[in-house]
C-alpha cells in the first residue's frame, strides 16, 4: 500500500535539511587540509567550480525528484527508459559504498567527542592511540553501529517528524559552533599568519592544474553534487518550489560553511605550531592525520582547550551525522519505490548498513579503499545526471523538469550547451588526471583489481556494480511508485 505523502513543511525547512546533506565531514575533515595545502589560491578554483559543476548537478537532481517523484533508480527508469536503469543503480550503490564506511567516521568523531568531555584525550601519545584504536580492536565497530542506530531513529519518524525536526536543531547549531571556534582561533597570538595564509592570492599558483582538479573535486564531494542525495530529498518538496534559488541556496551556505571551518582550523594551527614549515607539514598530513592526531595536540597547548576540542569534535558529529541520515533515506526511498513501507525499509536498511559498514570499521586499510573506490565513482555518478540532459535535450529538460524557471536561457540556449560541454569537458580531464596519476603512482602494479589504492580495484569494484544492475535490469525496473 502506497504511504501518504510526506513533505517538509516549508522552503526553510528543506534548505535546513538540504544544507545539512552537503556539509558533512569533507568541510571540516577535508576542506582545511587542500585549502591549508594550497592557500589563497585554491579558493579561486573552488568558487568556480561551485557554479560551473556543483550547483549545476544540484539544479538537475533537485528537478528531477521535485517532479518525478521518485529515487534515484526509478527517476532513471521512468525519465529515460527500462535500458538506462542501471545508471541510477550505480549511482545508488556509489552513495551505498560511501554510506557503509561514512558511519565509521561518525563514530570515529563520536568517540573523540566523549574522550575529549571526559578529559580523556589529554595525555595520550595520539598518534600511536589512532593507529591502535582503528586497526586493532572492536571499539571503532561499536560507535560505527550506534552512529547508524541514531541516523535510523531520525529517518524511522519520517520526513517532517524525523529529518525535519532534527535538522532543523542541527543546523543552526553546527553553524554557531563552528562560529565560535572561528572566532576562538583567530583570536590566537600567532593567528594572523593563518589568516594571511588561507586568503593569500599566489596568481603563478593558479597555473598549478592539481590546483584546479583538486578544487573540482572538493566542490562535488563537500556540496553533495552527483550523489543522487539532493534528488531524494526533492521528492518531499511542493512542485511549485523554486529548483534555481533552492540550488544556489544549498550551495553557497555550503561553502559558507567550509570557509568557517578553515577558520576554524587553519590559524589555530599556525598559531600553536613551533614555525611556519611545521605548519604546512600538519595541513598536508591528510584527512585522518590532521583532524584525529594532530588538532588534539594543538587543542591541549591553547588556553582553553578543554573547551575547544569537545566543541571540535561534536561539530564533527554534527555535520556527519546530518549527511549520514541523507544517504540512509536515499536507500529507504529506493527501497520504498519498490512497494515497502518506510518503517520496514529503515529497520532493513539500518542492519544492512551495520553488517556491511563493519570491514571499514575493524580495518583502516578497508575503509581506505572504499573511500578511493566509491569517491572517485561520484564523478562516474555526476556524468550520468549530465546524460541524463543530454538525451533528454536540454530544452527539453528546461521544458519539462523546471518550467518557466529558465525562460531567459531558452532564447539563449547557447549558454547552457556551452555550460554543458564544459561539465563533460571538467568529467573527461578530471578522469584523465586521476588515470594517469594513479598509473604513477603504482607503475608496477597500477592494475592489481585488490590493491588499495589501484586503477584495477576501482575498475574491478564498478564492474561488479554495473553488471549486477544489468542483470537484474528488469528486476530493478519494476518500481512501484510514480
Amino acid at each position: 500500500m502506497k504511504e501518504k505523502t510526506d513533505l517538509f513543511s516549508s522552503r526553510y525547512a528543506y534548505l535546513f535539511a538540504a544544507i545539512g546533506m552537503a556539509i558533512g565531514a569533507g568541510n571540516i575533515w577535508r576542506f582545511p587540509r587542500l585549502a591549508g595545502q594550497y592557500g589563497g589560491s585554491f579558493l579561486i578554483p573552488w568558487l568556480l567550480f561551485l557554479f560551473i559543476w556543483s550547483i549545476p548537478l544540484i539544479i538537475i537532481e533537485f528537478s528531477l525528484g521535485k517532479t518525478l517523484k521518485l529515487g534515484v533508480i526509478g527517476v532513471f527508469r521512468k525519465g529515460l527508459g527500462k535500458s538506462y536503469t542501471w545508471m541510477g543503480w550505480f549511482i545508488a550503490l556509489c552513495t551505498m559504498g560511501i554510506m557503509f564506511y561514512y558511519s565509521v567516521v561518525c563514530g570515529w568523531s563520536l568517540k573523540y567527542f566523549f574522550m575529549s568531555f571526559s578529559g580523556e584525550i589529554t595525555n595520550l601519545n595520539h598518534g600511536q592511540f589512532w593507529e591502535n584504536y582503528t586497526t586493532s580492536n572492536w571499539e571503532p565497530v561499536i560507535y560505527h553501529i550506534f552512529a547508524v542506530i541514531c541516523g535510523c531513529l531520525i529517518i524511522y519518524f519520517g520526513v517532517r517528524s524525523g529529518i525535519e525536526k532534527v535538522t532543523k536543531i542541527l543546523i543552526p547549531s553546527l553553524f554557531i559552533l563552528i562560529t565560535i571556534s572561528a572566532i576562538r582561533a583567530i583570536t590566537l597570538p600567532g593567528a594572523g599568519r593563518g589568516l594571511s595564509y588561507f586568503f593569500r592570492l599566489n596568481v603563478a599558483d593558479l597555473l598549478n592544474y592539481k590546483i584546479w582538479l583538486e578544487a573540482l573535486s572538493q566542490s562535488a564531494w563537500s556540496t553533495g553534487a552527483g550523489w543522487g542525495l539532493i534528488l531524494t530529498y526533492a521528492n518531499y518538496v511542493k512542485k511549485e518550489e523554486k529548483t534555481v534559488s533552492t540550488a544556489l541556496l544549498t550551495g553557497i551556505g555550503n561553502n559558507l560553511a567550509s570557509l568557517l571551518c578553515g577558520l576554524a582550523i587553519i590559524p589555530a594551527v599556525f598559531a600553536l605550531s613551533l614555525s611556519v614549515e611545521d605548519a604546512n607539514s600538519a595541513l598536508q598530513a591528510g584527512n585522518q592525520g590532521l583532524t584525529f592526531i594532530y588538532l588534539p595536540q594543538l587543542f591541549n597547548k591553547m588556553t582553553g582547550g578543554w573547551i575547544m576540542t569537545p566543541l571540535f569534535f561534536i561539530s564533527l558529529f554534527i555535520a556527519a551525522i546530518s549527511s549520514l541520515i541523507a544517504m540512509l533515506e536515499l536507500t529507504v526511498k529506493i527501497i520504498m519505490d519498490y512497494g515497502f513501507q518506510r518503517k520496514k525499509a529503515v529497520i532493513g536498511v539500518g542492519i544492512l548498513t551495520s553488517i556491511v559498514g563493519v570491514p571499514s570499521a575493524y580495518s583502516l586499510g578497508f575503509f581506505n579503499n572504499q573511500d578511493w573506490v566509491w569517491g572517485v565513482g561520484l564523478l562516474l555518478s555526476g556524468f550520468f545526471f549530465i546524460f541524463y540532459v543530454l538525451k533528454t535535450g536540454i530544452l527539453a529538460f528546461i521544458k519539462r523538469y523546471l518550467g518557466n524557471e529558465l525562460n531567459y536561457f531558452i532564447n539563449r540556449i547557447w549558454i547552457l550547451k556551452f555550460l554543458t560541454l564544459t561539465m563533460i569537458l571538467e568529467f573527461v580531464l578530471m578522469f584523465l588526471w586521476w588515470f594517469f596519476q594513479s598509473v604513477n603512482w603504482y607503475p608496477e602494479t597500477w592494475w592489481d583489481p585488490f590493491g588499495q589504492f589501484t586503477i584495477g580495484t576501482c575498475i574491478f569494484q564498478w564492474i561488479i556494480v554495473i553488471l549486477i544492475g544489468f542483470i537484474f535490469n528488469e528486476k530493478l525496473s519494476q518500481v512501484k511508485a510514480s
